[in-house]
């Protein structure tokens, strides 16, 4: 018994060795308080960090305030033109944010010193590609799009629908060229025009007008009965398996407006829906060679459409109508009817959501209504030089 006391006191006194070493250094001992010495230049790093720390969420936390104070008053703004329209009232400067965005000016977030080195930023979020829009397509419909046999074929089909609704060769063209980087395939989609290393999607934009997949949804939810008469109309002309290929793709289409029109008839649903495996099955559409076609041009015919509708008379030059393209028909036309005089003065920012302005690099670079229309013009003049541009203009 008093060998095991021994052996017991003796291995106490080591485990506590460490601690009583360490603790004479000074470090304060108590309830949550380590036991641990901090060196004297992490102590001096980490009382200079707290005070970065506190000036920073202070100008962020400023800036934040700012910001979420203007984009209320662009939002705000925006409401009362369109109650100014629809009560055919005239819409005047003083009607939009004449001041542009806030941009953050303070100091960086400081780092951590006990962490050495800043936290790796947040992982993107995935965004899906044509092979899970394919894949997607074949698991929830089994349905494979009939890709063209050529880009040419493509082009073909594409013109041939387009100037059967009256769009323009100038517009279709030029827009093509804006959209697809001047020489894009039918299957081009955003952030992979070019060939990089490095390059990777940055929307689910896809084709010559680069539809999301929620105006796909859409498209098909609004407009699918169309698209399902143009085929049949198709269909009657044909015998054998031709007809048997394009009478089971109707049947695969009547099926996916069953699914877009299972939703209400709004974006923010329609937008639900796209990003379900289902969705992302539909949009695989505008690969094919007979539905993507009018998926493609029924986007750009919905904003002249509209643009007729609000009293419009004038034919829309293509960069009025990537105008509507590009921030959706109300704003595009927003700014399409605003007179040239204000058109220098009111700031672009006036026709976009936070998030999109963000992401939005010409919009913010070029940041008046008129400096936009001109760049896109400028960016149309390059683009439809190169070899698809040229391409679809022959086709026309």
């Amino acid at each position: 018994m008093q060998r095991w006391n021994i052996h017991y006191w003796l291995l106490a006194a080591l485990l506590m060795m460490p601690c009583i070493s360490l603790a004479a250094e000074g470090t304060p001992s108590g309830p949550g308080k380590s036991a641990v010495t901090m060196p004297a230049e992490l102590a001096t790093a980490m009382t200079e960090y707290r005070l970065k720390l506190k000036e920073y969420k202070r100008a962020r936390q400023e800036y934040d305030d700012q910001a979420a104070a203007y984009w209320n008053s662009v939002a705000e703004k925006r409401r009362a033109r369109n109650a100014k329209r629809s009560a055919n009232e005239e819409i005047v400067l003083t009607d939009y944010v004449l001041t542009q965005p806030p941009v953050y000016t303070g100091p960086p977030e400081p780092v951590n010193p006990e962490k050495g080195v800043p936290e790796p930023p947040p992982q993107r979020k995935y965004i899906p590609v044509v092979a899970d829009f394919l894949r997607a397509a074949k698991e929830q419909f089994d349905f494979t799009p009939q890709m063209p046999k050529s880009e040419i074929e493509f082009k073909r089909a594409y013109a041939k629908v387009a100037a059967a609704v009256g769009l323009t060769k100038d517009q279709i063209v030029r827009i093509y060229g804006f959209e697809s980087g001047g020489d894009g395939r039918y299957d081009v989609q955003a952030g992979l025009e070019y060939p990089k290393p490095d390059a990777r999607a940055i929307s689910t934009a896809v084709g010559y007008n680069q539809l999301l997949n929620t105006n796909s949804v859409e498209l098909l939810a609004e407009q699918g009965d169309n698209f399902v008469a143009a085929l049949r109309k198709k269909a009657a002309s044909l015998e054998g398996k031709p007809k048997e290929v394009l009478d089971s793709k109707i049947e695969v289409l009547e099926r996916m407006i069953a699914v877009s029109k299972s939703v209400s008839d709004d974006w923010n649903k329609h937008e639900e829906l796209a990003y379900t495996p289902k969705g992302l099955g539909i949009h695989a559409l505008n690969l094919d060679i007979d539905v993507g076609p009018l998926l493609q041009t029924q986007k750009l015919l919905d904003s002249v459409v509209f643009a007729r509708r609000k009293g419009y008379p004038k034919p829309l030059t293509a960069a009025e109508l990537e105008m509507m393209n590009l921030t959706g028909d109300g704003n595009g036309f927003d700014m399409v009817t605003m007179p040239p005089e204000l058109r220098g003065k009111v700031p672009t920012s006036n026709f976009f959501q936070p998030s999109g302005y963000a992401a939005n690099s010409v919009a913010s670079e070029n940041d008046t209504v008129a400096k936009l229309i001109a760049a896109t013009d400028v960016k149309m003049d390059e683009e439809i030089k190169l070899q698809g541009a040229k391409d679809l203009a022959k086709v026309y």
